[in-house]
């Protein structure tokens, strides 16, 4: 059984605490696309963690983690977070690495601080960790593969193209420093011996495990609005955040996927420039944001304040559609406690015109949100387990995001802890 856990928004959804909760009763958990340029909040009985690159299962001994071949691999990233989960006291995770993974470069970091410089206020706010650069290089068929590492020869063919190309760019777009190729060579060896123990052909193993009856999690990153195609591009990441995207960056047949766990905040947040419709400011944003999560709402990666807002059931239900969601996971219901009642957007306004359906970036700058307001149920709502004992305005308000969504809600989350967890 192959599930995939991703999201339906703007990422920092959840999903690592989802994921981490699911992995309990799987074998293997894969991480298909995106790199260290969004994070993973978890938090569980070592303590709490923010995983950019690991997948979120690594915390039980029984499983596998593995590193697909869609993924921006930085392999620095992933040996810094081993060593820092295993300080804290976690058992060293069994991983695997998919030898067509392809390898983020340190230049690839460079040229996207350069490129947002450059940019100045029309800037992508990028988390600045080299993704855009390190997916522009893989299609432009430039990029490093995980295998390469192990053939000096083709290496250093690649290396002398890559500097001249860079070099150009380096010398009269950004005014910097070049690249020297023996640096870039040495750098390639230091990563090659990291590496080289995990390296497998990641695919054919998945398929074996399939066949063999293992439960795999696929773990995407960010969320259907940062999708290159589907997302509020150009505001949006590199690589596709949807669960199809699941089968071509793990290299399972697209059909074993069964089960798609879509998580949807129930308010809205998001990092990074682009539309966002429900969006608040001032005071009533800061209080949310203050409350929210678990120690509040900043970036994983960047620590960067969230920009926050009311859930968007237009962009929401589009999210969950998108991903084709069997199932939704709603997060951090706790953090709404305080409030007398809660604005949900129902629709946008373009245009004098109302519609449910969310559209194309260029309309979407013109969007105005449209509120119905549910009443707020005024208490604390950590540690209840069964949904009959949710205070009736909240079971209220769930019903009702279901309602909107066209997806049934089976998993609640009340907290941050692992078993912060409501089964419908």
């Amino acid at each position: 059984m192959v599930r995939a856990v991703v999201g339906a928004n703007w990422g920092d959804e959840g999903k690592g605490k989802i994921t981490d909760m699911l992995a309990e009763t799987s074998d293997i958990i894969v991480r298909f696309q995106g790199g260290s340029n969004a994070g993973h909040t978890i938090v569980n009985d070592y303590g709490k963690f923010a995983l950019h690159i690991l997948p979120s299962g690594v915390f039980y001994s029984h499983t596998t983690s593995i590193i697909g071949n869609g993924v921006a691999f930085s392999i620095p990233a992933l040996f810094h977070e081993v060593e820092d989960i295993v300080a804290k006291g976690v058992p060293m995770p069994k991983i695997l690495v998919s030898d067509r993974a392809q390898i983020v470069m340190p230049y690839h970091i460079l040229f996207d601080q350069y490129e947002e410089e450059r940019l100045g206020k029309h800037s992508f706010g990028s988390t600045k960790s080299g993704i855009a650069p390190f997916y522009s290089d893989k299609y432009s068929k430039v990029g490093f593969q995980v295998s390469e590492l192990f053939d000096d020869s083709v290496l250093e063919a690649k290396v002398q193209k890559i500097c001249e190309i860079k070099n150009v760019m380096l010398e009269h777009l950004y005014h910097k420093p070049l690249l020297v190729p023996e640096e870039l060579m040495e750098t390639l060896h230091a990563y090659r011996d990291m590496v080289a123990p995990y390296v497998c052909d990641t695919a054919a193993f998945l398929q074996q495990a399939i066949k063999d009856g293992k439960k795999i999690l696929l773990e995407g990153q960010l969320g259907t609005l940062k999708d290159p195609d589907f997302g509020i591009y150009p505001m949006v990441t590199s690589s596709s955040t949807l669960a199809a995207y699941g089968a071509i960056g793990a290299g399972i047949p697209p059909y074993e996927i069964s089960d798609i766990t879509t998580v949807v905040k129930a308010y809205s947040s998001a990092v990074g420039a682009g539309e966002f419709v429900s969006e608040i400011f001032g005071a009533e944003a800061d209080e949310l944001r203050r409350r929210g999560g678990d120690g509040g709402e900043f970036g994983a990666t960047t620590g960067r304040p969230r920009r926050m807002g009311w859930f968007d059931a237009v962009a929401s239900r589009y999210g969950c559609k998108m991903q084709g969601a069997t199932e939704v996971a709603l997060t951090v219901l706790d953090v709404l406690g305080y409030l007398d009642e809660i604005p949900i957007c129902i629709g946008y306004e373009i245009d004098g015109e109302v519609t449910r359906d969310f559209p194309v970036t260029a309309k979407l700058a013109k969007a105005k949100p449209v509120y119905t307001k549910l009443p707020g149920w005024k208490c604390e709502i950590r540690g209840i387990r069964k949904y009959e004992d949710l205070p009736e305005n909240c079971r209220n308000y769930i019903e009702f995001i279901e309602k909107e969504l066209e997806v049934p809600v089976k998993l609640v989350s009340n907290g941050p802890g692992r078993h912060d967890i409501i089964y419908r």
